[in-house]
């Protein structure tokens, strides 16, 4: 589900986000260039606060482009969908509840229980959420995740930046 965050990888999402990380449990999805891309979050951040964002989209290249694709309107054309096609909804169903058990293997939360994240299971709310999930947890888990992965194509082929925020 991730792999522990090193130091290095702390200064690189911290340059991304331009702030520090909260509540990181590890790296979820990794750049082909190697920074990470996605973080796997704690449920509940230090100070209590549930959070049920499991898997938070950090690689700004992505960010921008499901910011992009945000803009045009595709979220709300998926959520119309959703409620045309019973086997897109019944898959993204799956990714759901597929999003709640990862959370639930980092801790259990009752605030936020069948709460997971970008308006699953019966609407799109946030783009950079389902594909920090699809980027997570693979091709065919998150149908809407993957379908905007494909919308935003290769957004790693411009360079990563470094520590301090250069390309």
């Amino acid at each position: 589900m991730y792999e522990l965050m090193t130091a290095e990888d702390q200064a690189a999402v911290t340059a991304q986000l331009q702030r520090p990380p909260r509540g990181v449990a590890g790296v979820a999805y990794r750049c082909p260039c190697g920074r990470p891309a996605v973080l796997a979050t704690e449920p509940r951040l230090a100070d209590g606060t549930p959070f049920p964002t499991t898997y938070y989209l950090t690689c700004p290249r992505a960010s921008a482009a499901c910011s992009t694709l945000e803009s045009q309107g595709v979220m709300a054309e998926m959520t119309v969908r959703l409620s045309e096609d019973e086997g897109l909804a019944a898959a993204y169903g799956a990714a759901h509840r597929a999003y709640l058990s990862d959370r639930e293997r980092l801790g259990e939360v009752p605030e936020i229980a069948g709460v997971s994240a970008g308006g699953m299971p019966t609407r799109v709310k946030c783009l950079h959420a389902l594909v920090g999930h699809a980027l997570a947890a693979g091709p065919g888990v998150n149908p809407l995740g993957d379908e905007a992965l494909t919308s935003i194509g290769a957004f790693w082929s411009s360079p990563c930046l470094d520590e301090e925020g250069a390309r």
